[in-house]
């Protein structure tokens, strides 16, 4: 899938999505309850299950079975990370109903990050061959960091974008509606919220340390990688407001994910001499996730305790 003419037709389509999310189904600011966010998740799901049986009438078995094992992945890594998210907003005390625009504008940006670091991993893969071992070293020792990770913290005081902001720009005390930059006295300002957003992209570019590599062991074709990252980022919103009260449910999905990472590592430090088939992969990633998340809800997390949700105050 090299033509220019598929990236072209995919990213139009895609720009014509959020723009039909944020203008027409979110264009007044507005707290996003469960069944709305179940609704949305089920429809970017659908939605990516269809694309994916187009690749497989398209471009055959093995595209469609890269697309769904990178797809899985990344949404399974994408659940994982969105605790960080509710630290984030309850950091700042973000009101509910302005932390769907961030999203927005956060996932917007992950989307442009992702395509270069994908174009970028590709290019080097192709050109260096060894570079595979490195990859699935990394992979490996990833796995076995986050199986003895603690719990994922954020310290937005020490973030190095966030305090170069706090120390180059003028930012108001408090939110000014959902704006991220305001003028007062003929002066622009930042808002509280235009840190938060921050926050949110400079920590998706450590979530994709995670993922770009994991998606790019299963696949060499950039428009297989880049479109299945897409279709879990473009669900991530939907998706953090379905699960944000119920995500310390699922403790164990964090084994699950390192055990995960480590085996696609395996599977690239092993490629030259065995080859494990997609069909095998797949498998493999889906019973670990069937497996982590049966093993949370039969054996609950006895202490487990997510923040409160933020007040509905402004900062």
């Amino acid at each position: 899938m090299d033509s220019i003419y598929f990236w072209i037709i995919f990213n139009v389509f895609v720009v014509l999505l959020l723009i039909l999310d944020l203008f027409v189904f979110h264009r007044k600011e507005h707290e996003v309850k469960i069944k709305e966010a179940l609704l949305t998740s089920l429809f970017w799901i659908l939605l990516a299950l269809g694309f994916n049986t187009l690749i497989y009438f398209w471009e055959g078995e093995q595209p469609a079975m890269e697309f769904l094992t990178g797809y899985l992945i990344e949404k399974s890594l994408s659940v994982d990370n969105l605790f960080v998210f509710i630290l984030i907003f309850n950091y700042f005390k973000v009101p509910l109903k302005y932390q769907h625009n961030l999203l927005f504008w956060g996932v917007f940006g992950a989307l442009v990050l992702r395509a270069f670091f994908i174009l970028v991993g590709v290019t080097l893969i192709a050109k260096f061959h060894f570079l595979i071992y490195i990859l699935g070293a990394f992979l490996v020792y990833t796995g076995i960091k986050m199986a003895f990770s603690q719990e994922s913290e954020v310290d937005p005081e020490h973030n190095p974008l966030v305090k170069w902001a706090s120390k180059h720009m003028r930012i108001t005390k408090t939110a000014v509606g959902g704006k991220f930059f305001t003028k007062i006295d003929g002066k622009w300002y930042a808002t509280p919220l235009f840190l938060v957003l921050i926050m949110i992209e400079s920590t998706d570019v450590v979530f994709a340390a995670d993922s770009i590599p994991a998606i790019l062991a299963i696949s060499k074709d950039p428009f297989i990688v880049y479109t299945s990252n897409v279709f879990a980022l473009l669900g991530l919103r939907a998706l953090y407001f379905a699960l944000a009260g119920i995500m310390q449910l699922f403790h164990y999905l964090h084994y699950g994910l390192s055990l995960i990472l480590a085996f696609i590592g395996v599977k690239l430090l092993i490629s030259d001499i065995y080859h494990i088939d997609m069909r095998y992969a797949l498998i493999a990633v889906g019973a670990i996730l069937a497996i982590s998340v049966i093993a949370s809800l039969l054996f609950p997390k006895k202490e487990s305790k997510l923040p409160e949700p933020p007040a509905e105050e402004e900062h």
